[in-house]
C-alpha cells in the first residue's frame, strides 16, 4: 500500500562497556518520526541510567503528537523477541567526521557527514538558488524545477549566449516549452537543443534579425532538419541591414516609386 512501517531498537552504554538493554519503538511511520523516536529514546535512556534507574527489555510507541515514546508491553521472558542475526546484513556503524574514531576503518563505518556533503539540494533550496543567482521570478523557478530536464536545459543556453538570463527564460518558458506542449515531447526529446537557441538568441542580442525573425528561425528549427539558425537566416533573408547607406538607398528608392506611382495616376 506504499506505507512505511519501521521497528527501532534503541540501546546505550559507555564505549568500551558491553551493549545496554534494548528497547524496541514499534510502528514508526515515516523517517522523519523514525529519527525523532531515536533521539528521544536515546536521551530518555540516557538520563534514566544517569539518575541511577535501569532501562527495561520493553516495546514503545512513538507519539508524534507529543514527540516522545510510550510503554507498550514488557518483553521479558519472551522468547518471540529474541534478537536474531541476519548473516547477509552486516552492522550499520554510523559517526560523523568529528566523533570518528582514529582506529575505525572507514570502509566499516558509514560517515554521515560524507553522505550530507553529496545529497542533492532540496527543490526549495534550488528555487532560491535560481532566483538570487538568475535574477527570474520565482515563479519561473518553480516551471524550470517541475520539468524534467528543464533546468539544465536553461542553464546551458545561458552558458552559450550573451543574452541575459531574465531574456533567456522568456524564450524557453513561452517559446520553447509551448512547442514541447503543443507535440507532447519531453526536454530531452526536443529538436531544438540548448546549443541551437544559444546561437539563435545571440544573433538576436547582436541585432542581426529581429525578435519576428528569430521567432521563423526557431520554428524552422523546430523541424529537425540539421540546420544552424545562422543557416536559416541567410536562407530566408532574414539578417536586419547594419548598413546607413543601404538603408538610404532603399528609403530613397521606396519614395521614388511612390513619386513615380503618383504621377501615373494623375497622368491616368
Amino acid at each position: 500500500e506504499g506505507q512505511l512501517r519501521v521497528d527501532a531498537n534503541v540501546s546505550v552504554h559507555h564505549p568500551g562497556e558491553h551493549y545496554g538493554v534494548r528497547t524496541e519503538v514499534k510502528n514508526i511511520n515515516s523517517i522523519r518520526f523514525l529519527a525523532k523516536a531515536v533521539d528521544y529514546e536515546i536521551e530518555r535512556q540516557i538520563e534514566e541510567l544517569e539518575n541511577g534507574g535501569t532501562i527495561l527489555n520493553e516495546t514503545r510507541a512513538f507519539d508524534s503528537k507529543l514527540g516522545c515514546t510510550v510503554p507498550m508491553r514488557d518483553k521479558e521472558g519472551k522468547q518471540d523477541y529474541r534478537f536474531m542475526p541476519e548473516p547477509n546484513l552486516p552492522p550499520l556503524i554510523l559517526y560523523d567526521a568529528k566523533s570518528l574514531p582514529a582506529n575505525m576503518n572507514h570502509q566499516q563505518v558509514v560517515n554521515i557527514d560524507w553522505i550530507h556533503e553529496r545529497l542533492p539540494d532540496l527543490p526549495s533550496v534550488k528555487r532560491a538558488k535560481l532566483v538570487e543567482q538568475y535574477g527570474i521570478l520565482p515563479e519561473h523557478s518553480f516551471t524550470l524545477l517541475n520539468e524534467d530536464g528543464l533546468t539544465e536545459f536553461f542553464e546551458n543556453v545561458v552558458k552559450q549566449t550573451q543574452m541575459k538570463p531574465k531574456k533567456v527564460i522568456g524564450w524557453i518558458l513561452n517559446d520553447l516549452l509551448s512547442y514541447l506542449k503543443q507535440h507532447s515531447l519531453t526536454v530531452e526529446e526536443s529538436p531544438v537543443s540548448s546549443v541551437l537557441l544559444a546561437d539563435l538568441l545571440n544573433l538576436l542580442e547582436k541585432k542581426e534579425i529581429s525578435s519576428t525573425a528569430a521567432k521563423q528561425v526557431l520554428a524552422e528549427l523546430w523541424k529537425g532538419e540539421g540546420k544552424t539558425p545562422l543557416e536559416i537566416v541567410k536562407e530566408k533573408k532574414l539578417e536586419l541591414i547594419q548598413d546607413q547607406k543601404e538603408l538610404e538607398q532603399i528609403c530613397q528608392a521606396v519614395i521614388d516609386g511612390q513619386e513615380n506611382e503618383v504621377i501615373m495616376m494623375v497622368l491616368g
